[in-house]
């Protein structure tokens, strides 16, 4: 590893050129720190100080110190006086390629800088000073700017000036010794997201519950293997912890989609984590039941039902749904097809749709394109994808539903009915007595089939 020694010069008892209160050693010392944080946390070098506080330091001392140091280079920091304007840069008289390398580029950045605040460039020089003729390394001396000049002045007392002026001389130094650069380790960021949605209107209606709860948040696009993504973001914060306790008051509001992202400083962001299976028994899925065992189920009850389990069936399985639950929910949205409450036989309305209490319910011309739209309206729930292309759309609150949201009957509850706390408890617990009243007839059936065997 290189060694630099950075050189403030004067300090202590001597404070160098002064101008009204303003002294040039603390000029030094502060353009000299800068630089060397600059290359300390840049590149891959060993950074010195002839001194790093008002001390007094003589001449000898710097050059004795950079020496026994076996140093690489040298570079001393100065200010100008004496009524002129702008910077300078010196080495010692008829130096070698090396030395003036580092002048060069030096003195090359470092212009860069003086023309952006429009200080003038008074150009390499050569110079019989101590530290440069004494030093046993390529050394340089830079005179900044004036101290009795008004104008150099007042940038000298600015920050952002120091800053860039130190940087540059840092960047100069780095390029003529050939630096290399550090591996910057990445800070972490972590985010808290509230779900991520393939549909954007997903996304939307989760930011304005949350923003319903005082909970901020936003929705982020990300493509991750050419697919879309709408993720909302409710949060970054620099600890994990942080981060963490903000997903749990999340989670407490009924998101169990939220998680927290590690996201790298300029790194790519991560793939959404694969959601949690839904808990208890999903709207899609297959039929189980058979038409006439739910009609012979339904029959006991209510022998005058129309028969439509042939429908929830054979419309269920083109949207994938679970068509015997589907007719158990009909079955007890319509009272086993009695049709005692406010929705009547003759709108053909077997789900409730639109029954909302502050508008009628809808009306279906066959019974048909009621069992469809009943299919239609689990589908919304249950699925984002495109409707099936072998029906038209005929349920007209389809475009009302947040897509996705409900992928088991249990998440129905809420959302079909209000408050509903309980309503899939009430389907599934009629879907629970048909599958044991089917499973009592096929037993009877075993039995008698065994019986038979015997007998043969």
């Amino acid at each position: 590893m290189k060694v630099v020694i950075i050189d403030p010069g004067h300090g202590g008892n001597d404070p160098g050129a002064v101008n009204q209160g303003s002294f040039e050693k603390t000029y030094n010392l502060a353009i000299a720190k800068k630089i060397q944080a600059y290359l300390q946390n840049n590149y891959e070098v060993k950074v010195l100080m002839t001194r790093s506080s008002d001390t007094t330091v003589s001449l000898k001392e710097r050059t004795d110190f950079a020496n026994n140091q076996k140093a690489d280079f040298f570079l001393s920091i100065h200010q100008n006086s004496g009524g002129g304007e702008g910077f300078e840069s010196y080495v010692y008289p008829n130096v070698g390629a090396e030395t003036k390398k580092m002048q060069n580029t030096i003195h090359a950045r470092t212009a860069e800088v003086m023309r952006k605040y429009g200080a003038r460039d008074r150009g390499k020089k050569q110079a019989n000073f101590h530290v440069l003729r004494e030093t046993k390394m390529p050394a340089v001396l830079l005179e900044v700017l004036f101290i009795d000049n008004v104008a150099n002045l007042a940038l000298l007392n600015r920050t952002d000036f120091q800053n860039e002026v130190s940087a540059a001389i840092a960047t100069g130094v780095a390029e003529g010794l050939s630096l290399k650069q550090k591996q910057q380790e990445p800070k972490n960021l972590f985010i808290a997201i509230a779900g991520a949605f393939e549909q954007r209107k997903n996304a939307e209606a989760r930011v304005q519950f949350l923003a319903d709860k005082k909970i901020s948040a936003f929705i982020d696009e990300v493509v991750i293997n050419n697919k879309k993504y709408y993720r909302v973001q409710a949060g970054a914060f620099q600890k994990r912890e942080n981060a963490e306790t903000h997903i749990v008051k999340i989670r407490a509001l009924g998101i169990k989609d939220a998680y927290v992202m590690v996201k790298a400083e300029g790194g790519s962001v991560p793939e959404p984590p694969k959601p949690i299976p839904p808990s208890g028994l999903t709207i899609q899925g297959p039929t189980l039941l058979l038409a006439d065992e739910l009609e012979r189920f339904v029959s006991k009850i209510n022998p005058n039902a129309p028969r439509l389990a042939a429908l929830y069936v054979q419309i269920g399985q083109v949207y994938g749904i679970r068509g015997d639950v589907a007719y158990a929910q009909a079955v007890h949205e319509t009272g086993y097809f009695r049709f005692q409450g406010s929705v009547k036989a003759s709108q053909n309305n077997f789900a409730g749709i639109g029954a909302t209490g502050k508008e009628e319910a809808a009306t279906f011309k066959t019974p048909e394109v009621g069992v469809l739209a009943h299919i239609q309206h689990l589908y919304a729930y249950s699925s984002t994808e495109a409707l099936p292309k072998e029906y038209p759309l005929v349920d007209p609150r389809f475009n009302l539903v947040q897509r996705g949201s409900a992928k088991t009957w249990n998440q129905l509850n809420g959302k079909w009915a209000v408050p509903g706390t309980n309503y899939s408890n009430m389907i599934l617990g009629i879907y629970k007595s048909m599958l044991n009243d089917a499973k009592g007839t096929i037993e009877q059936r075993i039995n008698q089939i065994d019986k038979q065997l015997k007998e043969i």
